[in-house]
Order: C-alpha cells, then sequence, then structure tokens
C-alpha cells in the first residue's frame, strides 16, 4: 500500500471521529479494530489478568485510591517496551490516528497512555470527568472494545452527557461497548459514565495527551 492509499484509508476510518468530535465533542466509528483483532487483544488481556498482573483501578490523581462504590473495574497498563505483537499494533494505529488528528486538527497532541480495562458483572463506574484539575494535558479520552456478540440486554454502555445549548440541560447518549467499536471525546469538557453489565466488559482505554 503506497502512501495515497494510506491516507485514504486513514481518511475513511478517522474522518467520522473527526467530525464527530467537532461537530458535537465525541466521535465513534466500527470497525476500527477487525474481529480477529478484537479476539487476539481479548485473549491477550485474559492471559495477563490470569497471570495476576491487573489490579483494582483507582480514582484520584495525586492520592490515588481504591474506591469500588465509584469504580469497579480492573486495569493493567499498557507498557510499549513489553507490548506484544496484537499490543503494538493497535498501539501504531493510535499512533495513526494522533498524527491524523495533528494535521487535520491542530491539536499538538504528543503523548499517549493505554490500559485494558475489565468489569465484572454489575461493576460500574460512576458520572466523571477524565481530566485533572492538577493536570490539564489530557485533551482526548479514547476507548476501544474487546467485546465478542455483544447484545443490547448485556448493558455496559458509556453514557455521555451532552450540555444544550442553553447550558442549563444535558442530552444523554448511550453507546453500547461493541467489539472493535472507538469512541473518542473531548477528557476536558464530557461527563460520562460506565453503566452496569450483566456480563465481563473489555475494552482498551487511554488518553492522547499534550506534551
Amino acid at each position: 500500500m503506497n502512501s495515497e492509499d494510506r491516507g485514504l484509508s486513514a481518511g475513511l476510518l478517522f474522518e467520522p471521529i473527526i467530525e464527530g468530535i467537532l461537530s458535537d465533542g465525541y466521535g465513534v466509528t466500527d470497525n476500527f479494530l477487525m474481529p480477529d483483532e478484537v479476539t487476539a487483544l481479548a485473549n491477550r488481556l485474559h492471559e495477563r489478568r490470569k497471570a495476576g498482573q491487573f489490579r483494582a483501578a483507582g480514582v484520584g490523581n495525586q492520592n490515588v485510591t481504591v474506591a469500588d462504590t465509584i469504580r469497579g473495574d480492573e486495569i493493567l497498563w499498557i507498557e510499549e517496551a513489553a507490548a506484544t505483537s496484537e499490543e503494538a499494533a493497535f498501539l501504531q494505529r493510535i499512533t495513526d490516528f494522533v498524527e491524523y488528528v495533528n494535521q487535520t486538527c491542530y491539536l499538538g497532541l504528543r503523548e499517549h497512555e493505554f490500559h485494558y480495562a475489565l468489569y465484572p458483572p454489575g461493576t460500574f463506574y460512576k458520572r466523571h470527568l477524565d481530566q485533572f484539575r492538577s493536570d490539564p494535558r489530557r485533551k482526548l479520552s479514547v476507548i476501544c472494545y474487546l467485546n465478542s456478540d455483544w447484545q443490547e440486554a448485556d448493558g455496559g454502555q458509556l453514557a455521555i452527557y451532552l450540555p444544550d445549548s442553553d447550558e442549563a440541560t444535558e442530552q444523554q447518549i448511550r453507546i453500547a461497548p461493541v467489539g472493535g467499536r472507538l469512541v473518542c471525546f473531548e477528557s476536558g469538557r464530557l461527563e460520562h459514565e460506565v453503566l452496569p453489565a450483566t456480563r465481563e466488559r473489555l475494552s482498551v482505554t487511554g488518553w492522547l495527551k499534550t506534551a
């Protein structure tokens, strides 16, 4: 594939996300990962969890505490130096996305950080904002789902709260965690929450940051 073909392919994949962010503050695209890529990363997630590498997620920035009344997921940070081939391929696609965003939106993104997230059945993450008051570098939040054959009855939607133009009311958007789907939104603007699911809910979640 030559550079022109790669650019066209990136545009088809990334442009719906950009358009959504510019118009509504969030964007969604399906098939960011193909089914075999979803399966490979989900298998790697389960292998790492079985090996005891996951830990309960915390809240806060400088003083992180575990509070299962606020969030109930387990996480594992993905380190580029120790990434498997599947993880490295995902991170490279994110790098391609960052380059596309910088070329089209001039956000000056320089870094990214990602972790696996597993929500056991019945767990949740209450409404929150991703950008810390003490650290404004997080510009875009990114979630890519690793769930196969997800059904509406399984729950586990991402609920995003969009303020209406009058700022006095808001709209709730619910997005199902369908495998291969990527959601991207402004970290410092849109509050959101993870609703409980009836089965394990898997994702790779992270942030695109300025230097």
